[in-house]
């Protein structure tokens, strides 16, 4: 007995000998900073394609194209992207706005020095009429969040952003999938899936831009009916590929809705050519195939 007491206080006394833990890392997570920004975003942090997307759905919108709802994940998808470093981070995206919301927007990008790159249509005939904003800052993750959020309240998007009530699955993802050589994901009616089309890289403001962030090239599709899908989207492309997918596009009964800039100052330039598709599901797939095709 009375040796191990001895045992327990060498112990203590050894411990107490030793410097203090490090709680750095405790105190600090490395996600620590990009939960901040998901706190001011009000919305999860997803980190995909080398960047962390915040989602900002215009779930508050009935957006009606040709006799058919929109759904919120075919084209109503707001977002915040942020890439780089916490300290030194750069952040792209698109604000999705009625024509009320447009005016009180821009004025306070303006004023929280968050540059706009483009204000333009993604889609044509839809009702109400809608106006995408794309913009460009650069500096500490939080306080561009903390910018860009004085603007968002701006708008009727619903925050905190819910996770979507869960649907039977309405589409044939195989269909669409293999059809564009391409595995995405899908929710009830809508599958959605990306590309990134342009090799090489594309640089702005002496920074290289996260492929996923700045120019990808994503396509959305919703089934309508047992025998209709309609898909949007855009494709990123380089000035030498704009014919040829114009070409095809319309090759393919596809309307090509826009054809424009995202981004102000890159090299190379890179435009984006939107689309509207309206068929069965098999010639929309085929469509959009042939689309691809001509980018590459």
């Amino acid at each position: 007995m009375k040796s191990g007491l001895c045992l327990l206080l060498l112990s203590l006394m050894l411990c107490s000998a030793l410097p203090p833990p490090v709680l750095s890392a405790t105190l600090s997570p490395p996600t620590a900073p990009w939960d901040s920004v998901a706190s001011v975003l009000q919305t999860p942090d997803v980190f995909a394609g080398g960047y962390h997307r915040y989602n900002l759905p215009r779930r508050d919108l009935t957006v009606r194209i040709g006799g058919m709802n929109v759904a919120p994940e075919l084209a109503l998808g707001a977002w915040v992207g942020l890439s780089g470093e916490p300290e030194d981070a750069t952040t792209m995206g698109d604000l999705v706005l009625t024509t009320q919301e447009l005016a009180p927007v821009l004025g306070e990008l303006a004023r929280q020095q968050i540059a706009v790159t483009a204000i333009h249509n993604h889609l044509v005939g839809e009702e109400p009429r809608l106006v995408y904003v794309h913009f460009h800052g650069e500096g500490r993750a939080v306080d561009l969040a903390t910018r860009l959020s004085r603007a968002i309240v701006l708008t009727k998007t619903p925050r905190p952003v819910a996770a979507p009530t869960p649907q039977p699955l309405a589409i044939d993802t195989a269909a669409v999938f293999q059809g564009l050589g391409r595995s995405g994901k899908a929710h009830g009616a809508v599958a959605q899936l990306s590309f990134v089309l342009i090799p090489g890289a594309v640089t702005m403001h002496g920074r290289t831009v996260t492929p996923a962030l700045g120019y990808a090239s994503p396509i959305n599709v919703q089934m309508v009916g047992a025998s209709r899908a309609v898909a949007t989207g855009d494709f990123a492309v380089t000035g030498e590929k704009v014919d040829d997918l114009l070409q095809a596009l319309a090759t393919h009964g596809i309307v090509a809705t826009a054809l424009h800039s995202h981004m102000i100052g890159e090299s190379p330039t890179v435009y984006f050519m939107h689309f509207w598709a309206d068929g069965r599901l098999p010639d929309v797939v085929s469509g959009l195939k042939a689309a691809l095709n001509a980018t590459r």
